[in-house]
């Protein structure tokens, strides 16, 4: 099996590099004389990914005390999420392959603070194949203004990066999303956090002292490879970014071999590059 990494790093996935059928089967195409148009993509919510604050008992008395309406007009339950996220798109390149500037290419897409509602929106979103190179997806949470370094949330922080070949980030791009609003990273803070998160809402002030630890993430079709990113709030605490790189590992069922890399988004303003002059990380390989 070929392997899956940009910097030939040997690792397979195994059964999350099969293709899998996530869709309602009404949908599936049948063979027949005549053509069917291509049914719309579906996906059905993957559970593991949803951990406390959607399945546990004590997340289910933190979310009626914050969203004390669980319930949608129409009558069905809602499953909110811990915080608000949103989705973003930017293009380097505009119509006409005129360079456009980072910022005036970034565009919000839409934010969600539900299970409904990211699956609403995900279904209905072209998964990073579908992409042009020089196009990049971002997911940060609702407490970052703008997902650049420069906002006050990203400004101290980094990011670990995994370069992929070409054709399997979209089960690598879903997982890593579902980990991230399913709070998969949530042990991923200092003690003293531990206690501040437990009394997180959106209302906080930018601070950045009673925020997640994690920013969000990022996808860059580029046209040989696709980079994933995951920002994160502190770069100074090694111990920090040491249990998101080994969270990161789980939740994407990393081999032990993937080279991993980590850059501050401080250097990233010094260089004016995301991933040049990015770090390697060794302490896990072979």
């Amino acid at each position: 099996m070929a392997n899956y990494f940009s910097n030939h790093s040997q690792s397979r996935f195994l059964a999350n590099s099969a293709p899998t059928n996530l869709g309602n089967p009404a949908t599936t195409s049948v063979q027949s004389s005549h053509p069917q148009p291509t049914p719309p993509r579906s996906r059905l919510p993957s559970s593991k990914h949803f951990s406390t604050s959607v399945s546990t008992t004590i997340a289910a008395e933190r979310s009626k005390e914050s969203f004390p309406n669980t319930t949608s007009p129409n009558g069905t339950a809602v499953h909110p999420l811990r915080n608000t996220w949103v989705f973003w798109f930017r293009q380097q390149r505009a119509p006409g392959n005129k360079i456009t500037n980072y910022e005036e290419g970034i565009k919000k897409i839409s934010a969600f603070s539900s299970v409904e509602s990211y699956w609403s929106l995900w279904t209905h979103l072209s998964p990073p194949s579908a992409l042009q190179p020089t196009t990049d997806y971002l997911l940060f949470h609702s407490g970052v203004r703008r997902p650049v370094w420069e906002d006050p949330l990203n400004l101290s922080g980094g990011k670990w990066i995994i370069r992929l070949k070409k054709g399997v980030a979209d089960r690598i791009w879903e997982d890593l999303v579902m980990a991230i609003i399913g709070d998969q990273f949530d042990e991923c803070r200092t003690a003293e956090e531990h206690e501040i998160a437990s009394n997180w809402d959106d209302k906080s002030d930018a601070s950045g002292t009673d925020k997640p630890e994690i920013c969000g993430c990022t996808i860059s079709v580029r046209q040989s490879e696709d980079i994933v990113s995951l920002w994160n709030r502190v770069d100074a605490d090694a111990k920090v970014r040491e249990r998101i790189r080994d969270t990161l590992r789980r939740v994407l069922n990393l081999p032990a071999s993937t080279i991993m890399e980590y850059k501050s988004n401080n250097d990233s303003m010094q260089d004016k590059s995301s991933f040049r002059n990015s770090a390697i990380d060794r302490s896990t390989l072979p």
